[in-house]
């Protein structure tokens, strides 16, 4: 699943492509899994709307949306009538009629996507190839196309009005919250390194990163930690992600960027998929277990 630095690097990706530019017409997909939002209310949100501006919230891509002119509007009933699947009816008959009344609040309406496991959000022109699991389609005033597409269909499309996100980013929590965050809890500090109502947008190979660099071991409990610990965990955190948006995130799967390239960031993990290689450090096998349902990774002597 895509985390914080993949999600980061997609999001400026988009942010530089289609900032400013206006959605004119949606077509939507049959599959019901990556509607969060009504139909209807997906479709009459993003038409006719201007980008205003494409940011990261946790791991939501959140595009802010403004009232733009009706001029080169195109309806739901002008639209073809194929795309993937042959499905376009299904969206337009739940958009026709529905369509939400613009309010004077457009500056706090927003177009969220979760990535899920699979997903991605591509910018192409209108005559490439539309893949075989494309879930949304935004034609665009500049004549280009912005897709959604996700195989696995674990990915959410929902709009909103004044969207929040809960836990801290991490990027810019100050250290004594993020020392109050995790001192004392009873987890596995990896287990609440992961809780997204505590820090957003960590995942699974980031916080074995993470917890490499601090010198912790994954399932240490939280409360065993002491204030020293958290502080070496909490420029840990922030490096790592930082050094992996800067290399455009970790391609371990299937993510790609807005431009559909892939992250180099998986080149530098210490321990996150390395089960039985060496430390890079000490040259002690590198070892893995399973907390809560999820892999980590650890070097049984550096990490204490």
């Amino acid at each position: 699943m895509p985390e914080l630095p993949e999600v980061e690097t997609i999001a400026r990706g988009l942010s530089s492509r289609v900032t400013g530019d206006v959605i004119e017409s949606v077509w939507l997909g049959s599959k019901p899994e990556p509607l969060k939002s009504p139909a209807a209310e997906i479709v009459g949100t993003l038409e006719s709307r201007r980008i205003a501006a494409v940011r990261r919230v946790g791991k939501h891509i959140v595009f802010d949306l403004e009232l733009a002119p009706l001029a080169g509007r195109t309806l739901l009933s002008d639209r073809p009538s194929k795309r993937p699947g042959g499905s376009a009816s299904r969206k337009k008959t739940a958009g026709e009629g529905a369509r939400p009344t613009p309010t004077n609040t457009q500056s706090s309406t927003q177009w969220i996507v979760h990535l899920g496991m699979t997903g991605s959000m591509v910018v192409c022109p209108p005559d490439s190839q539309v893949a075989k699991h494309t879930h949304l389609v935004a034609k665009l005033a500049s004549g280009r196309e912005l897709r959604f597409v996700d195989p696995r269909r674990f990915g959410r499309l929902s709009v909103a009005h004044g969207f929040e996100a809960g836990g801290s980013e991490p990027l810019e929590v100050k250290l004594d919250h993020f020392v109050n965050l995790f001192h004392g809890r009873k987890t596995p500090i990896k287990s609440a390194l992961l809780n997204q109502k505590l820090l957003r947008g960590v995942g699974n190979i980031y916080a074995d990163e993470s917890l490499f660099r601090a010198g912790i071991r994954p399932r240490r409990r939280a409360a065993s930690l002491t204030r020293d610990d958290l502080r070496r965990l909490y420029p840990a955190v922030q490096e790592v992600l930082r050094e992996a948006i800067a290399l455009g995130g970790s391609s371990v799967s299937d993510y790609v960027d807005a431009d559909g390239e892939e992250g180099f960031f998986q080149l530098q993990h210490r321990v996150y998929g390395r089960e039985g290689e060496p430390c890079l450090v000490c040259e002690t096998p590198i070892k893995r277990v399973v907390i809560a349902g999820r892999s980590s990774h650890y070097c049984p002597k550096c990490q204490r």
